[in-house]
């Protein structure tokens, strides 16, 4: 082999960081359901707004917007797919739906989610203040690490620390936008804008957070370790045994 089949030191080096950006990338697209969690996310709302637009009829609208949650969730149990995502439109829409009904302000359909937001970004700056920052915690078991990037990689826990501050900074900046239009703007206003607002912040915190943990140190396999002291567990009593029985 001469020097040039040889891989350098760089060659080496790059390939693992991509190896690595390559993971983060699965993991983040799992974690957060990828391009179709996203149109789970957006659809029952772009419903709800656009027929509320033609018609102004709050029952239609929110009728049509659960009935879409709820097909989103029969397709994926269909297919056996994971249903995580689609739940959780659903829970949400049907909380928008009841409080609208009861209040018959159609505004009220997107209140629920607006609050949720504005909690979920106190979560995300809180839980970094306090030293366990809620992204590692959402992100450690899809990583295989749970919570050893706590103790054992404080690289790992300070790429978390970054990312779920701009996970909590986003939120906050779409809320300063929502909860102003909530008074002043009617319902469709706010209903566009919401829906013009699901997409883009949730695709900055999720590059944001893998640029940081791409560039993070790689994560702890506890699982692998786990099974590692269990097989050599397993070597050490098998050689007692035999040593015994000679």
């Amino acid at each position: 082999m001469t020097s040039l089949d040889k891989p350098t030191t760089t060659d080496q080096g790059s390939s693992e960081a991509d190896d690595a950006k390559a993971v983060t990338e699965a993991a983040l697209f799992e974690a957060f359901g990828g391009v179709r969690g996203m149109v789970e996310t957006v659809l029952p709302g772009l419903l709800f707004v656009t027929i509320f637009t033609i018609n102004k009829d709050l029952h239609v609208s929110a009728i049509a917007a659960l009935g879409v949650s709820l097909l989103l969730v029969a397709v994926r149990l269909i297919r056996r797919d994971t249903v995580k995502h689609a739940f959780s439109g659903v829970f949400g829409v049907a909380f928008g739906v009841v409080f609208a009904m009861m209040t018959g302000n159609a505004k009220d359909f997107y209140l629920p989610g607006m609050i949720y937001t504005l909690g979920l970004a106190v979560a995300y700056i809180g839980t970094t203040l306090a030293g366990v920052p809620l992204i590692g915690l959402i992100l450690g078991p899809v990583f295989k690490e749970n919570l050893s990037w706590r103790t054992r990689n404080p690289g790992r826990k300070k790429a978390y620390a970054k990312a779920s501050y701009a996970w909590g900074l986003i939120l906050l900046a779409k809320c300063a936008i929502l909860f102003p239009l909530y008074w002043w703007a009617d319902t469709a206003q706010l209903g566009w804008v919401l829906v013009s607002l699901k997409i883009p912040p949730f695709l900055l915190a999720v590059y944001l957070t893998w640029v940081f943990l791409a560039k993070a140190p790689a994560p702890i396999d506890v699982f692998a370790e786990m099974e590692a002291k269990e097989q050599a567990e397993n070597e050490r009593k098998a050689a007692q045994t035999r040593s015994s029985e000679a």
